[in-house]
């Protein structure tokens, strides 16, 4: 037994994380590689933005239509599918012969990679019927900490080769989790009737089109307030809504939704989780070599806290959430996220490394508590027939978030970057945090640890 778990469960979980850890490294490792893609395709910045931009449109986007094929042909087809999309993508974007199609395999490694993780959690669900929690924090390890150090693999393989190596690195991880998945994962079941009911490609094309007006009205933010884009987004979001009421099996169950407001209370904790976490890690770097003046080696060990200290907590997290629920996490979570961007306030211009390194370790650790409460809790809610779709639409709240925390930066860091801006943004982050512990005293979970309904 390993962490309550058999062995063949374990390697069924390593199949899993291996799979679904290529979406957050790929989200943060290209990064380092812009200058030289600019140099290469000869394009400017903005267009270099895209292969950002379109990662998080196709990721937001792909997540829940793949959960929904998950609850519908099986979670090892869509996993085994989303392996294959991103080994093509990986193979085809070094041979890239302009930044058109170098987009286009971009697009394509997101939309293979945001298959895995809904399938990945509908394994789980299937195969893991104790300290699930657990279970989680190790995939939440996986995730974090590839997106937590996709920056520096990147910069390493930039530093010894060219970006090519950024799309070539992926091998190792699908070779590994492709190997696990055909040998440990079991064959798909049959699917029961209600999952065999028509899809609705017409809820998916309006919750898409909502989708990317919603992410270009957040990356809109940052030059001021587009009503325009605003209006439109929202009639969007109406249209979808009204919409989804009114079919029969619909893509996204609003009535649900609406029903049960802890679920969609989830999904906006998950939005002001990431929109906090992305908004130090994707932030603080700038600010401590343009204003401490301090080396890219200190830089990256300051940074450290917030993956680090993650790591550390994540599994605390779910070995508590396995014993006494994942509301008390939760709770601890938010309070120490709000502590942390309070702490902020008290960095100055001459501010020593470790203060900041302890200041920033509070950020990590709340991330850890606040992924696995909020992850335990949604599957507490929703059966297992829904667990494709419900993962799918969790980590479209992540990119949410991470679009968001791009709107903060932009605002707060877009015309200077100064110590006082850096306080702007705490305050920013600790109003957000306010919301956050708010709703975490809100939520009440259910009186069992399965979902309200298997028959919703």
């Amino acid at each position: 037994m390993i962490m309550g778990i058999t062995r063949r469960q374990f390697s069924i979980v390593a199949a899993i994380a291996l799979g679904t850890l290529l979406n957050p490294l790929n989200t943060t490792m290209i990064a380092v590689a812009f200058s030289r893609l600019q140099e290469d395709f000869q394009v400017t910045y903005m267009s270099i933005s895209w292969l950002i931009a379109s990662f998080y449109v196709a990721s937001a986007i792909g997540q829940p239509i793949f959960g929904r094929f998950t609850d519908k042909y099986g979670p090892k087809r869509i996993f085994m599918l989303g392996l294959l999309l991103v080994t093509i993508a990986s193979m085809l974007a070094p041979l890239s012969p302009n930044f058109g199609w170098l987009i286009a395999f971009r697009v394509l490694q997101s939309i293979g990679s945001a298959a895995l993780y809904p399938a990945g959690m509908s394994v789980i669900r299937s195969i893991v019927t104790n300290n699930q929690a657990r279970v989680l924090a190790i995939l939440s390890i996986f995730s974090s900490t590839s997106a937590g150090l996709g920056p520096f693999l990147g910069g390493v393989l930039i530093h010894y080769g060219d970006w090519q190596l950024i799309f070539i690195i992926n091998f190792p991880f699908i070779i590994a989790s492709l190997f696990l998945a055909i040998r440990m994962i079991p064959r798909d079941a049959d699917r029961d009737n209600k999952s065999n009911k028509r899809m609705d490609y017409i809820g998916m094309v309006w919750f898409s089109g909502s989708i990317i007006m919603l992410l270009v009205f957040l990356l809109s933010l940052p030059q001021g307030v587009n009503y325009y884009l605003l209006v439109i987004s929202l009639a969007m979001g109406i249209g979808l809504y009204q919409y989804q009421r009114r079919v029969d099996n619909p893509f996204i169950d609003v009535i649900f939704l609406k029903n049960h407001r802890h679920v969609s209370s989830i999904y906006l904790q998950f939005i002001l989780v990431n929109a906090i976490f992305y908004s130090s890690l994707f932030g603080i770097p700038s600010y401590l070599q343009n204003i401490q003046q301090f080396d890219a080696k200190t830089v990256g060990f300051i940074m450290l806290s917030i993956a680090g200290f993650g790591v550390v907590s994540t599994p605390i997290a779910g070995w508590w959430a396995d014993r006494v629920g994942p509301r008390k996490p939760l709770l601890v979570g938010a309070a120490s996220m709000l502590l942390g961007t309070i702490s902020m306030l008290l960095v100055q211009d001459t501010s020593h490394a470790i203060i900041i390194f302890l200041i920033l370790s509070l950020i990590g650790f709340s991330n850890g508590f606040l992924n696995i409460a909020l992850q335990t809790l949604l599957y507490m809610f929703v059966s297992k027939s829904q667990t494709g779709t419900a993962s799918g639409l969790f980590m479209t709240s992540r990119f949410l978030g991470t679009i968001l925390s791009s709107s903060i930066l932009a605002l707060m860091f877009g015309l200077e970057i100064s110590t006082q801006q850096l306080h702007w943004m705490a305050i920013t982050c600790a109003l957000i945090s306010t919301c956050l512990l708010f709703l975490s005293i809100r939520i009440v979970p259910p009186t069992n640890e399965h979902s309200l309904t298997e028959e919703q």
